[in-house]
């Protein structure tokens, strides 16, 4: 006789036990089921709600022209290997291959542009999509041609309205890329200067007064230098640039002043005595067209280091070799201000780590904590002038007195007349030293 089994239910498993019967449930009414979009869209009466509360991502748009952003890799690099299109079409690609893993010699190595040439078209791609928001189509159009780039990159250091301004002086006077470059920092420095010798005749929103003005420095860094025709050269420039005639009358005053005006002004005149403070600003050496050298002297040293130090140094021949009379360990290199380029020997800079209790400054001025350079002219010791100042032994190292305090304390001698003081570059525009911040 045969038997059968029968399996289970292919349902039943053995992890989800059968439960016992349950006792029959009233029929219920089944709902109507939703179409698919009204579960996924909401209702006119709550869309406006949410669509306040959601917005669907939408990518930025793509930095490249809309026939290369279909392109691959190797099409890109294509492209840039021939120079195909024009330069400021071509140049996002090369942000986009940084984007996929590549690093600038690579591309150097595979399109032929050099990594600095790389950064030039980047940077200046940048700064001519600036120019199309700021400026008219007229201007912007002048900078296609390939020679192009080199300047834009030039003038990447100023806001965008300033760009704008600067292109259009750039294309009324034919400028090249050294000569926007003078342009764009002449207006980066403008507002820094603010106190200045003749800061005040010219306007800081026209770049050709503030390119002008940075010639009118320049001559008076001449002015006492034994080169009086460099001097003439750097007006006669600065008159080719000036835009507003109080600017033009200042420089015009300058270059018709008496030939006598111009001479190497005796280190006894008074106006050496009073001791002008001046903050150094970044780059400021680099632009000087004239600069002095001083051997540097440490404070806490007192007098030895004073009295050790060169007496002599220059520099000649065409590279500007410094020659001293003696080694020495520690030189600072500044611009040729008049205090410093009249003083043919003897000149000393003395580093202060603080101002505090070196200088007669109120303690209520936040720049006491800060370090300075005090320059001093070793060949006038004399105590003469009750207002000047002088570097004198304190009892801990050096320090500034006024000449009156001095003489009221029968000091007839010092260590050196101090003809300048030197504050470090800050980042924002600080306001010049006024009576009332000395005590």
């Amino acid at each position: 006789m045969l038997s059968l089994t029968v399996p289970h239910p292919f349902l039943s498993t053995p992890f989800i036990p059968t439960p016992h019967p349950s006792p029959p449930l009233k029929p219920q009414k089944t709902p109507k089921p939703h179409p698919i979009s009204a579960i996924i869209l909401p209702s006119s009466s709550s869309k406006q709600q949410q669509q306040q509360l959601y917005q669907p991502y939408r990518p930025p748009p793509s930095p490249l022209p809309s026939h290369y952003r279909s392109l691959d890799t190797a099409g890109r690099l294509d492209i840039l290997t021939n120079r195909l299109g024009r330069w400021f079409e071509y140049a996002p690609l090369i942000p986009s291959l940084y984007q996929e893993g590549f690093i600038s010699s690579t591309v150097e190595e595979i399109t032929g542009i050099a990594s600095r040439e790389q950064n030039i078209l980047v940077v200046a791609a940048q700064v001519r999509e600036s120019l199309i928001e700021s400026t008219d189509e007229e201007t912007v159009s002048f900078f296609e041609p390939p020679g192009s780039p080199d300047i834009l990159y030039e003038i990447r250091i100023l806001s965008t309205p300033q760009r704008a301004v600067a292109a259009k002086f750039i294309i009324q006077n034919g400028f090249d890329a050294k000569r926007a470059e003078e342009l764009a920092r002449s207006m980066k420095d403008f507002p820094r200067r603010e106190g200045d010798r003749g800061w005040e005749c010219f306007d800081g929103n026209s770049p050709g007064d503030c390119l002008a003005f940075m010639y009118f420095r320049q001559a008076q860094e001449h002015k006492y230098a034994s080169a009086p025709e460099s001097r003439n050269v750097a007006l006669e420039k600065a008159l080719s640039v000036v835009e507003t005639e109080k600017a033009r009358k200042r420089v015009l005053d300058d270059l018709e002043a008496k030939e006598g005006e111009g001479e190497e002004v005796s280190p006894e005149l008074d106006e050496l005595v009073r001791v002008p403070v001046v903050r150094m600003v970044v780059g400021e050496v680099a632009e000087s067209s004239v600069v002095v050298v001083l051997p540097v002297c440490r404070a806490e040293r007192k007098e030895v280091e004073v009295e050790e130090a060169p007496w002599e140094c220059g520099m000649g021949g065409e590279f500007g070799v410094v020659d001293s009379e003696k080694g020495w360990r520690r030189w600072v290199v500044l611009p040729g201000w008049e205090p410093v380029k009249v003083l043919r020997r003897g000149g000393v800079a003395v580093a202060f780590p603080k101002a505090r209790g070196v200088l007669p400054w109120k303690n209520k001025r936040r720049d006491v904590e800060e370090e300075i350079l005090v320059v001093a002219d070793r060949g006038r010791k004399e105590v003469k002038f009750e207002d000047g100042f002088y570097l004198v032994v304190s009892g801990e190292g050096l320090k500034v007195e006024r000449g009156l305090k001095l003489k009221e304390m029968k000091v007839e001698e010092s260590l050196g007349t101090v003809v300048l003081v030197v504050r470090p570059p800050r980042d924002e525009v600080d306001d010049q030293l006024g009576d009332e911040d000395w005590e």
